[in-house]
């Protein structure tokens, strides 16, 4: 038997960094995002072997571990081996090979480790018929990342992969509440029309960014607590002009919102996002972003649709590759291989 399981990456309009704490525990956080057609996958196949193989297409690695001793955290592929240390059955070992790829590289902003431990979970428990609802396997991929491997960064890449779709998604410090939006067909279209995704070409790493973050909010900067209090605001608000059709006043919004987010750490842009950005805008951009902490991955433009052509041109003269993207409306999916 092999199960099979997908995860959808992420593309966050506003809010991104009020879901990380302490800022998310003492003043409540909110996000708005969606969820695209680029997936990590994940199989896992049982086996009499007794060991554990693990293989990676993206990083073209593969591993293979006892069975009767816990994975060590080594540097190579420690994020799927935390998953298989905290699910994997102690008692009647089980070998297992498991496989998995992304369509998107590490760094890249679109929550792409998020949903790789999210696939990885679902696996578990699908093997495992372990009565866990879409809450439940967000919540303890967060724990995976954050708490078991210590790695910084928010709440929201979890739930929006799992949950799937356009959510508007609030955190505090007693609870995730995940907001489904439904929203007209003709409006999402119309918006996915309008929306350019680009590839800068850089990867990054999150957590050096958003350790600045979390310092300068501890440290009470002025900037910072207002920038991330406008931060909440824009996300209610462009949720709002979504929900009721108004996109032209949605990408100025993404333009407010991608200000306010360069307020918050020094690294969360650079001179190159910078010159794409103003190209963008020159051309007839009303708003965007880089998706995620900052600093590289993916850029995301909002563009009236007679402009598009022109701001695609200008991006790809400078060096960013424009990707074809559709909103992916599923979430997690998991299922059994028919060989």
């Amino acid at each position: 038997m092999i199960i099979r399981s997908r995860a959808p990456l992420r593309i966050s309009f506003a809010g991104g960094g009020t879901d990380v704490s302490p800022y998310m525990d003492e003043q409540g956080g909110a996000v708005l995002n969606v969820t695209i057609d680029k997936y990590s996958y994940s199989s896992l196949q049982l086996s009499d072997s007794p060991h554990i193989t693990v293989q990676s297409l993206d990083y073209d690695i593969i591993a293979k571990y006892d069975l009767d001793k816990p994975l060590p955290y080594d540097g190579r592929l420690d994020l799927v081996k935390a998953v298989i240390n905290r699910l994997s059955p102690k008692e009647n070992a089980q070998g297992l090979n498991v496989f998995m790829h992304t369509d998107a590289p590490p760094g890249s902003g679109l929550g792409s480790s998020s949903s790789l431990v999210v696939s990885l979970v679902a696996l578990f428990q699908h093997w495992l018929h372990l009565p866990l609802t879409n809450y439940d396997i967000a919540e303890l991929a967060y724990e995976i990342e954050r708490v078991d491997m210590q790695i910084q960064g928010g709440r929201q890449d979890q739930y929006a992969t799992t949950f799937g779709g356009v959510n508007f998604i609030e955190f505090s410090r007693e609870a995730t509440i995940v907001n489904p939006l439904r929203i007209p067909n003709e409006i999402l279209y119309e918006l996915n029309y309008n929306l350019l995704l680009c590839y800068t070409g850089k990867t990054r790493l999150s957590a050096g960014i958003i350790n600045s973050q979390v310092r300068n909010y501890v440290q009470r900067e002025a900037q910072v607590l207002h920038a991330m209090g406008e931060l909440k605001a824009i996300a209610k608000a462009m949720k709002d002009n979504l929900l009721q059709g108004h996109l032209n006043e949605f990408g100025a919004l993404l333009h407010e919102a991608w200000i306010n987010k360069q307020m918050m750490a020094q690294e969360i842009s650079t001179p190159y996002i910078q010159e794409l950005y103003a190209a963008a805008r020159r051309e007839g951009a009303l708003g965007g972003k880089i998706s995620g902490a900052g600093g590289g991955g993916f850029m995301m433009i909002y563009c009236p649709f007679e402009r598009k052509h022109f701001v695609a041109e200008a991006m790809e003269k400078i060096g960013a590759k424009v990707v074809d993207f559709h909103f992916d409306l599923n979430g997690l999916q998991t299922w059994n291989a028919r060989m």
